[in-house]
């Protein structure tokens, strides 16, 4: 992660629109008592402070290009629109254009244009593609050769799939969700709108799977715990057949579908097959291993798997990689 957004990746949280409108508030309140260097700086404090609490509203990023604009700051307005481009997906070769260009004249204009082309609100987003099928084609095709590991990428790309399934994709956004969430399994509200699908389909193993993860991940959620209720009050109420918790032997099926789906999409590389026993390694020296390469979705998925499997090793690291997820 790059520039002002550097410590606004570590300590992202779901956007909160409210805080970052006040804080862009308050940014220009202190522009209007003048331009002087010290209400620049509580600005720029207050802009990025907008951006970290919510980094969906496009007029949080425009105010912060125009102070660095007025503090001359090439480089800075640079680190912005890298940050920008990670999380609407951008190439490598759209930012190694700005390496040369003077940001001071055409920064701004740059913005706008990434807004206009790509809008950060996901009903702006789904009007541009006006239910274009062959554009709603090319955007799968785009989504799973992204790179989606940036919490803020991750959130911004599963509400435009949530918004797909709100208009009929449901096979497209049960595709493009495994994608999100092979990437970054912390994405709780996405395993949410999962179950609810699968749910709806009666595919209730499918559901107790996803809501188990959101679960997982976000405690508070309850969300495993109220399909349970759920079902028991349906079964109760309705003929219909009884249904329990997935076998132990389906939950590891689905974990280590999740784990390939991780490898694949983060490396894109063919999965192999391979055992503990084959590495010669023990399973924690091999997760802090997957840590430190950055493979810690994939490490999540392997020790939830093992757990299942009855490895009590694995389930203590369980909780340490759920606790390396909530710093990251």
């Amino acid at each position: 992660m790059t520039g002002i957004e550097s410590d606004i990746g570590s300590k992202l949280q779901h956007p909160r629109r409210s805080l970052g409108n006040r804080h862009r508030s308050q940014a220009e309140k202190f522009l209007k008592l003048g331009h002087n260097k010290k209400n620049i700086t509580w600005a720029e404090q207050n802009s990025r402070q907008s951006i970290l609490y919510d980094f969906t509203n496009p007029d949080n990023w425009r105010l912060l290009v125009k102070i660095k604009i007025m503090n001359e700051d090439n480089s800075g307005i640079r680190s912005i629109l890298e940050d920008l481009f990670a999380i609407l997906g951008r190439d490598d070769v759209l930012l190694e254009q700005l390496q040369n260009v003077n940001l001071i004249d055409s920064g701004l204009r740059l913005l706008e244009t990434a807004f206009q082309i790509d809008p950060l609100d996901p009903n702006e987003w789904w009007e541009k593609i006006n239910q274009d099928e062959i554009e709603i084609e090319k955007f799968g095709i785009r989504l799973k050769k992204l790179d989606v590991k940036d919490p803020r990428a991750n959130i911004l790309f599963s509400r435009r799939i949530r918004r797909l399934k709100e208009e009929g994709y449901e096979d497209l956004f049960l595709d493009l969700s495994k994608h999100l969430l092979a990437q970054r399994p912390a994405n709780y509200e996405t395993w949410i709108e999962l179950g609810k699908l699968h749910e709806r389909r009666k595919e209730y193993d499918k559901a107790w799977f996803s809501y188990d993860q959101a679960q997982t991940h976000f405690p508070k959620s309850k969300s495993r715990d109220k399909f349970k209720r759920r079902m028991r009050n349906k079964l109760e109420g309705e003929n219909e057949e009884s249904w329990n918790d997935p076998k132990i032997e389906k939950r590891i099926q689905f974990l280590r579908k999740m784990e390939k789906l991780t490898i694949n999409g983060a490396r894109n590389i063919d999965v192999q097959e391979e055992s503990l026993e084959d590495l010669e390694i023990d399973i924690a020296k091999k997760v802090e291993l997957m840590i430190q390469e950055d493979r810690l979705s994939e490490a999540f998925f392997l020790v939830r798997r093992l757990a299942a499997e009855g490895n009590k090793e694995a389930e203590n690291l369980v909780e340490k990689i759920l606790m390396v997820m909530k710093n990251e």
